[in-house]
């Protein structure tokens, strides 16, 4: 996964969270998913640290009914949950 800054508001941070070997393999299959690319990742100040928070790329793909898209989805889920339960 690469982290791009997309947008830094006091105490709040969007990153967009982006594989291009997954977005490439999406894109093959659902042209219009570039819409929906990349997926967020949130870093937001509270009392006593940060909380990470990302968004569910599953969730986010169900518009679209395609099984393969959903699998890749999957993936990319798993591999979002890592980075916020390390962070």
């Amino acid at each position: 996964m690469s982290y791009t800054m997309d947008r830094k508001l006091d105490g709040y941070n969007i990153l967009g969270a982006c594989n291009p070997k997954m977005a490439h393999q999406a894109l093959g299959m659902e042209p219009c998913v570039g819409a929906m690319l990349p997926w967020n990742v949130i870093l937001c100040e509270i009392d006593g640290g940060v909380e990470v928070s990302a968004i569910d790329p599953v969730a986010s793909m169900q518009a679209i009914k395609n099984p393969e898209l959903t699998r890749v989805a999957g993936q990319v889920r798993d591999m979002l949950a890592d980075v916020v339960k390390n962070a």
